[in-house]
């Protein structure tokens, strides 16, 4: 059970930037979610929290209260302007519908 403080923590933390991702180092969807993000689409690094969380030793928590708020069990998770945007997948699709660059565009653009 994820206590209501640690929820609201991350609630913070996917709030402090315009881009949120929860990864882990050997996953390969992070890697190719964070590769789209900010290599192919430029996404600049300090628009972006990008939280390891393999390497935290709270990780299991932030993934335990994800879940809580947004029913993703897996990583990468992501959340751009604080809109769950789901994992790798979704963000791929996103990507193929032209969708992606809307929802990054008034990010981009500063």
């Amino acid at each position: 059970m994820v206590s209501q403080e640690t929820i609201e923590h991350v609630k913070k933390l996917i709030a402090q930037k315009e881009v949120f991702v929860a990864s882990k180092t050997y996953c390969p969807y992070c890697h190719a979610a964070l590769n789209t993000l900010f290599g192919k689409l430029k996404v600049p690094k300090s628009k972006a929290l990008v939280l390891q969380l393999n390497e935290m030793d709270d990780g299991a928590e932030i993934q335990a209260a994800l879940y809580e708020i947004n029913g993703q069990r897996t990583v990468p998770n992501i959340y751009i302007n604080g809109k769950h945007i789901g994992g790798n997948d979704d963000l791929q699709e996103l990507l193929e519908t032209g969708e992606l660059e809307d929802l990054l565009e008034p990010i981009l653009a500063n």
